[in-house]
């Protein structure tokens, strides 16, 4: 009973901080006001996120409106599905006419679809894509910072940190660099591509499935939202994947408000929800000072922190197996970056 005294009390030191982080990012995401000033500063970016609500907002949520509103109700006026709605004698006659009228309003709305809504899905998704880092791009400008972003390791006496404290690396010049930025980026699609699998992938375990899928989908986003940060401040990759990792509770918090804004939708309505909401996440994430937010916290805590969580263990080792099959000459030298 003695022994086991000291365990409680360092678990529940444990949950209260991860309790506590978990809001930090929580409050940080919800801190929409940072927008607003962002696109007064900047025009480009008040035009762009404009484009943006404009694209996913009023044309494609609104053609799901109208859809839902106008087309079905319509189609089920004129081509009804009850017998009331026919005067008729023959009730052979009735189930012959109720099962073409039937027939008729899928393929009018199956047509709709598949010359509307996939189209208008597909152009969304490449555009809002491109727009989504031109928006991080001018929110970040708007900020005027020239500092330098610094993410603490999880280990203060990490040997690593002692020359370059901010985290970003030095690559070779010439053909060297290029190759090690492009084994970079091929292993951060990889990662995060085996990662999106693995998130939908326990939406169907039975009963922990759907909170399962609603930490590790808030997970997701926060990288995302975060990345476009990162990369604009150069961060190394093995130092964003370690602080994440390490922060891992309000990483969690942070992408909170995003999953609750889509998880009980349709997937075309998440979608459409998502695309108006997320450049608002992104702007939140390049304005936030988490960072500077979790070191006073670990600093507050006397160093002692959660202890980092391999949430990409299983997309990391695919993606280094995916990685090992390609004849690279950079492969190395990204793993060995990467293991820095």
């Amino acid at each position: 009973m003695e022994t086991a005294k000291p365990l409680r009390r360092v678990f529940r030191m444990k949950v209260k901080q991860a309790s506590l982080l978990w809001l930090e990012g929580f409050r940080e995401a919800c801190c929409l006001h940072r927008v607003v000033i962002l696109c007064l500063r900047s025009r480009k970016l008040l035009i762009r996120t404009g484009q943006c609500f404009l694209l996913n907002g009023f044309f494609f949520l609104g053609s799901i409106f109208v859809l839902n509103s106008v087309v079905i109700p319509t189609l089920q006026w004129i081509l009804p599905d009850q017998y009331s709605d026919i005067s008729s004698q023959e009730p052979c006659t009735f189930s012959s006419i109720l099962k073409l009228y039937s027939f008729l309003r899928v393929v009018l709305i199956q047509l709709f679809y598949v010359f509307w809504f996939y189209p208008l899905y597909i152009f969304s998704f490449i555009l809002s894509t491109i727009w989504y880092n031109e928006i991080a791009k001018f929110g970040f400008a708007a900020m005027g910072r020239d500092e330098r972003i610094v993410l603490e390791p999880l280990s203060q006496d990490d040997p690593t940190t002692t020359s370059d404290n901010s985290g970003s690396t030095e690559k070779p010049a010439g053909l060297g660099g290029v190759m090690i930025g492009i084994g970079e980026q091929l292993y951060s699609i990889l990662l995060l591509s085996f990662f999106f699998l693995e998130v939908y992938a326990t939406g169907f375990i039975p009963y922990i499935g759907k909170a399962l899928n609603f930490v590790l989908l808030s997970w997701m986003y926060a990288y995302y939202c975060f990345e476009y940060k990162w990369n604009l401040s150069e961060v190394a990759l093995d130092r964003r994947l370690d602080f994440f990792e390490s922060n891992w509770a309000f990483f969690a918090g942070f992408g909170s408000p995003c999953v609750l804004a889509i998880f009980f939708f349709s997937p075309l309505v998440s979608y459409g929800v998502m695309a108006v909401l997320f450049p608002l996440f992104v702007l939140t994430a390049t304005s936030s000072g988490a960072e500077q937010l979790v070191s006073s916290q670990r600093r507050k805590w006397k160093g002692a922190g959660l202890g980092r969580l391999p949430i990409f263990y299983a997309a990391d080792t695919l993606s280094m197996w995916i990685l090992s099959l390609i004849p690279l000459e950079s492969h190395e030298q990204m793993q060995d970056n990467k293991e820095l």
